[in-house]
């Protein structure tokens, strides 16, 4: 598998409409989504209930193309099903924005059955930032738990990611459970709590906190009450600390590039 074009190096979407096989399309969340290289941070919220209607993040890779098909990994999931995705095709539309489609667990049907979608994203300006329009950079941090050893470990998952004026964090409890197989390879089983998330907004010189959600929300690192990171000047893999915590620099761009998508 190759990794994404370097094309998609920072970009912002967001959903316009989800269907399941023929069912009528319909959107029922406020999402956004922020890419920055080959990794992604994934925010969508109920409208009507105002919890999270699902929360994730983790490395998309380019499997193919003509039409393209990207596979995503889960590091967070909400909906604990942390197995990487099936390829997804993407395919622009002439309107400009761009048709998902694949087959993923149903979470509203009991038993979750795999179940063809198709999904329309729209890309998204890139907010201005405190250093200014065009100024800004563009990252996604992982927690750093190391290498862990064989056996069961309680992690704590959390994601940063910032491009330009628009900020996320996606926190979620884990119990990974470390074994060899017979082979030797290292395999790690994953289960998860429920998530918590923010998402933050650079507006009329602030940060204003457009989201913040879960039980854990208050704690998470937070640009509107004082987070400073930074970031100027870092490489991917490079590891830093936010808030007393050690995190690894998956994605790290100077400033955002021209809009082509996120996620997709």
């Amino acid at each position: 598998m190759s990794k994404l074009s370097a094309l998609l190096q920072s970009n912002l979407t967001t959903r316009l409409s989800m269907r399941w096989a023929s069912e009528t399309p319909f959107e029922t969340t406020d999402t956004l989504v922020i890419t920055v290289d080959e990794w992604y941070v994934d925010l969508r919220v109920d409208k009507k209930t105002g919890k999270i209607d699902w929360a994730l993040a983790g490395e998309c890779i380019e499997e193919g193309k003509d039409p393209r098909r990207v596979v995503f990994t889960h590091e967070i999931d909400s909906h604990h099903n942390f197995n990487v995705s099936n390829p997804c095709p993407f395919i622009p539309l002439p309107d400009g924005n761009v048709l998902e489609t694949g087959t993923m667990a149903r979470p509203d049907v009991p038993g979750a059955p795999m179940t063809d979608y198709e999904e329309v994203w729209r890309y998204l300006p890139i907010r201005e930032c405190p250093e200014g329009s065009g100024r800004g950079l563009s990252w996604i941090l992982e927690s750093d738990e190391g290498i862990l050893e064989e056996g069961q470990h309680q992690v704590t998952k959390v994601f940063l990611a910032q491009i330009g004026g628009s900020y996320l964090v996606l926190h979620q409890k884990q119990t990974h459970v470390v074994r060899q197989t017979a082979l030797g390879e290292r395999v790690v089983q994953l289960t998860g709590e429920d998530v918590s998330a923010r998402r933050e907004e650079w507006t009329d010189d602030h940060w204003e906190i457009k989201y913040a959600l879960g039980s854990s929300c208050d704690a998470l690192p937070s640009m509107a009450n004082g987070l400073d990171v930074e970031m100027r000047g870092r490489q991917s893999g490079e590891k830093v600390t936010v808030g007393g915590c050690d995190f690894i620099v998956r994605a790290h761009v100077e400033a955002p590039r021209k809009i082509r998508n996120s996620r997709l």
